[in-house]
């Protein structure tokens, strides 16, 4: 049963999200079979990424190539992460 992360933030640094993180974290998210959701233009602070299931948003998150990222995300960004499952698709 697919799981949703909602990522709500607030960009500091404009550079730095655009250029060290975001592209970077984007890849991550890829890696792990899990897509981004188109958004309502309106909600610009926001993103929804769908995993196959539970286990892998967690496996993504903690993920070395993720989590490398941790530190320039602090730094273009205060975000917050929920994961939401037990949704059907």
């Amino acid at each position: 049963m697919s799981a949703y992360v909602i990522i709500e933030f607030a960009v500091k640094d404009p550079d730095v999200a655009r250029e060290k993180y975001s592209p970077h974290a984007a890849r991550t998210v890829k890696e792990h079979g899990a897509r981004f959701l188109p958004s309502d233009p309106l909600l610009t602070l926001g993103a929804l990424i769908r995993f196959p299931d539970h286990e892998t948003a967690i496996k993504w998150y903690n993920s070395p190539q993720y989590q490398q990222l941790i530190d320039d995300r602090s730094v273009a960004m205060d975000a917050r992460f929920s994961l939401l499952e037990g949704l059907t698709s």
